[in-house]
């Protein structure tokens, strides 16, 4: 990976110039990682269009370019594997087997759709700090300081948003086996 350290320094800036160029050099690079730790193909391109959002939305965070690729890495690890509930990292572990095997069946897409769905399903603020905590990556320290709430107010209501949405994502909550008149 070889970066201009201009290139570098103006895009940390916030020089969109400077950024798209970063981009563009970078995008080789994210692909070359993607293909290595996606295990399917098709979701490669997924993965590269998202690892170029986080780098845009989070280039002012990367101490140095000799920490870009090793941060690289992570992200498109993180990437690859989102396929639903692991995009929720951080999320407690599955309550019992039950659960596990019901996610475990379920197709990927499918999975994804109902994801949204039950983010969809959440109260604003619920929804306002999975986005904030799960695709912007902030810290704990980072959302409350964005929402102007203490640590523990973020702590609690992402750990209340989790829990409204893994009740959503289970079937017995979801009306799916029950048609209601």
């Amino acid at each position: 990976m070889q970066i201009h350290t201009e290139v570098w320094a103006a895009a940390q800036t916030g020089d969109r110039a400077a950024l798209q160029v970063l981009l563009t050099q970078l995008r080789p690079d994210i692909r070359r990682y993607a293909r290595f730790q996606c295990h399917r193909a098709s979701v490669i391109d997924d993965v590269v269009q998202e690892a170029l959002i986080v780098v845009y939305r989070r280039i002012g965070t990367v101490r140095n370019v000799a920490t870009l690729g090793v941060w690289l890495g992570r992200v498109v690890a993180r990437l690859c594997a989102l396929p639903a509930l692991t995009l929720m990292r951080g999320v407690e572990e599955l309550s019992s087997i039950e659960e596990s095997a019901h996610f475990a069946r379920m197709p990927v897409d499918d999975l994804r759709i109902d994801l949204t769905r039950a983010l969809e399903s959440l109260p604003a603020t619920h929804r306002q700090i999975i986005l904030l905590r799960d695709f912007e990556e902030l810290t704990i320290g980072e959302i409350a300081d964005r929402l102007n709430i203490t640590r523990e107010a973020a702590k609690s209501r992402l750990h209340r948003a989790r829990l409204l949405v893994r009740e959503y994502l289970m079937p017995a909550n979801r009306g799916d086996d029950d048609v209601q008149a």
